[in-house]
């Protein structure tokens, strides 16, 4: 009995993409280092927050391959962001009362 796989449609992501990737990655990883050097007062955190959320995203969508993924994949990615970003207000949250 054969399968319909007509759903499953192969990607290939080529060398190139990879290379573009990883050079970002190692530029934003030096601009998270440079903006940790440098006083911006209370925005430095979040500018430190928002390159790690660019940097993850990538190695999330090309890297990890879910991108190319069923929606279901990209749910329960969803849901774990979700859940550790709940973990992280309520934790901030907690160190704001004492």
């Amino acid at each position: 009995m054969q399968q319909n796989n007509e759903s499953h449609k192969p990607h290939i992501v080529g060398y190139a993409t990879y290379i573009f990737v990883w050079l970002s990655l190692l530029a934003l990883t030096a601009v998270t280092v440079t903006v940790a050097g440098i006083n911006f007062g209370g925005i430095t955190l979040l500018i430190a927050i928002v390159i790690a959320i660019v940097k993850s995203s990538l190695v999330l969508n090309i890297f990890m391959h879910i991108k190319f993924d069923d929606v279901v994949f990209k749910v329960f990615v969803g849901i774990a962001v979700l859940t550790l970003t709940a973990v992280f207000v309520f934790t901030f949250f907690d160190y704001l009362s004492r």
